[in-house]
């Protein structure tokens, strides 16, 4: 008998945590969610919510077709988190985002088709994504297209639009601004002295 309280004793807190109810998670707003997707934290968050708010997600991809909501459940299909992986239906969604103009889904769509993720690499796709996303101030975008351009790929014509975008992007990262410089540095090359002057003047 007294093992067997020892045994009770011992194992109740376990049983106790296992009884005990999920805390209500509350579903990001727009804003939230928005930011999360700008760090690419957003998979991370719905896995630490215990997978709790799938339904409303889903709720507000399909039902509402908000964009960022479309591009969060996109991801989560696309790479299974916390539902069953689907990668044709998760990008269906990514693209719905992008077609109503949402920056993070546009330079995702951008890089898939550049690197050929999920889709055939096609990289005239991916500058059409990248300078939407670019032209929206999404700074992934700027550094992607400005590289694709000075590896010689997509037309001169875009040139002094990429810089200018990148040009007058606030970046606090110290590497990333040094990366910024280079690709500005090596774009300017391909250019005349007065459309570089042209692209740097104040928006």
């Amino acid at each position: 008998m007294k093992k067997f309280a020892l045994l009770f004793c011992c194992l109740w807190p376990l049983f106790a945590k296992a009884a005990a109810p999920l805390e209500a998670v509350q579903l990001y707003t727009q804003d939230e969610l928005l930011a999360l997707i700008k760090k690419n934290a957003h998979l991370s968050r719905v896995k630490l919510d215990d997978c709790q708010l799938v339904q409303d997600i889903e709720a507000r991809a399909i039902k509402m077709g908000i964009p960022a909501y479309q591009f969060l459940f996109g991801d989560m299909l696309a790479f299974g988190v916390c539902i069953d992986k689907d990668a044709e239906r998760g990008i269906y969604y990514m693209r719905l985002a992008a077609e109503q103009g949402l920056a993070e889904a546009l330079e995702q769509m951008g890089r898939y088709y550049h690197l050929g993720r999920f889709v055939q690499r096609d990289l005239t796709q991916a500058i059409v994504f990248l300078r939407e996303a670019a032209a929206l101030g999404n700074l992934n975008a700027q550094l992607r297209l400005v590289d694709l351009f000075n590896q010689g790929i997509g037309s001169p014509a875009d040139y002094e639009d990429a810089y200018r975008w990148l040009f007058h992007s606030i970046i606090a990262d110290k590497k990333v601004h040094q990366q910024a410089q280079t690709a500005l540095a090596l774009l300017a090359q391909k250019m005349p002295a007065s459309v570089i002057e042209r692209a740097r003047k104040p928006i």
